[in-house]
């Protein structure tokens, strides 16, 4: 399917399908899921036989998708970046060692940290200086790796008080998480949880919670502070606990009755993803295995009910999928995200890797 659309659709980046095609007129406010495609094409290149013509086609696409990102290395207007290059550069680095490719991963973590609010400790959202979004979670790394990479202490700081910042405003003491936490930005106070994508502000989104699980898990990771694991776990057992037994959720845990038919298997792709981290990093045994067993059985569900491959005309992967149901945009459709993660967690269960 990513071979149909980069030979249907050359150097598209797209977000999600409308009725299962992806060049269409729509939203993309930030153009923050470009990194995505060319990301798969580089687990497809690392994982064709070595030298092969296949390797080398998908070397080549996946090159090609990529540099054009590069420039976003300085953008200020996105708290996105970690998506743009993790997906890429970072993969493309771990490949090839290329020293060159390090310094667009640096420059991006260096320019996401200018989005520090010090009075407040976080990192602001695109919507606005006193927003914070729980998706923010899964950008903070390419932060840690600068700081990493750079021996920056003052880049780690910042890193580690959004995710403090974050566990304190936008984490329940079940597990749940709010999408977005507004502050008072003259006094740094923390003033409600609310949210553009969930059901309500009090609700639990639950495309927010695999960020969550996903996010704290890399935190964790890189700081090796016990609180992230923690709230890793917590995350991941409110999600296990409050899934059908499939594994693949409805789009907000607290929709009314009605509205819980609509799933998401993006949140469901991206959950598995986290899952086959986290279960490494569990100082219980058991849970680890419920983690890994559970990151299996969505895939499993995912592969069984809701791959496109039944319908020539569905130009995406999975179906399923949902952006933004307020906006009526990418639901129950194909999304450059859940694309992406599941791809991913195919790869660490069938490379264990």
């Amino acid at each position: 399917q990513v071979r149909r659309l980069i030979e249907k659709h050359p150097m598209l980046y797209p977000l999600h399908t409308q009725d299962g095609i992806w060049k269409h007129e729509g939203q993309v406010w930030t153009h923050w899921s470009d990194g995505f495609l060319p990301g798969m094409m580089w687990m497809f290149a690392k994982r064709s036989e070595r030298d092969s013509p296949e390797a080398k086609y998908w070397m080549e696409q996946a090159a090609r998708y990529t540099k054009p990102i590069e420039e976003r290395k300085k953008d200020r207007d996105v708290h996105d970046l970690g998506f743009l290059f993790l997906s890429t550069y970072y993969r493309w680095y771990r490949m090839t060692h290329d020293a060159a490719l390090r310094e667009p991963l640096i420059e991006a973590g260096r320019t996401l940290a200018t989005r520090f609010k010090e009075k407040g400790g976080y990192l602001r959202s695109f919507v606005a200086d006193n927003s914070v979004f729980i998706d923010t979670m899964m950008n903070v790394g390419i932060i840690f790796y600068a700081a990493r990479e750079t021996g920056d202490r003052k880049l780690r700081d910042i890193a580690m008080r959004h995710c403090w910042t974050t566990r304190r405003v936008l984490v329940r003491g079940d597990g749940s998480v709010a999408h977005e936490g507004i502050f008072d930005t003259d006094t740094g106070e923390f003033l409600k949880q609310t949210t553009h994508q969930g059901y309500r502000g009090d609700s639990c989104w639950s495309r927010g919670l695999a960020w969550a699980a996903y996010g704290f898990t890399t935190a964790y990771e890189y700081s090796r502070d016990p609180r992230f694991l923690q709230t890793a776990e917590a995350c991941a057992d409110y999600y296990i606990t409050h899934s059908p037994a499939d594994g693949v959720p409805p789009w907000d845990f607290s929709a009314p009755a009605e509205n819980r038919t609509l799933l998401d298997t993006s949140a469901a792709a991206i959950f598995a993803a986290g899952l086959t981290r986290l279960c490494r990093l569990a100082p219980d045994p058991l849970k680890g295995h419920l983690y890994w067993s559970t990151a299996v059985q969505i895939l499993r569900s995912l592969c069984e009910k809701h791959l496109a491959k039944i319908d020539p005309k569905w130009e995406g992967i999975l179906k399923g999928g949902v952006y933004h149901v307020h906006k009526g945009v990418g639901v129950d459709e194909s999304v450059m995200w859940g694309e992406y993660f599941f791809c991913e967690a195919l790869e660490r269960v069938l490379w264990k890797g």
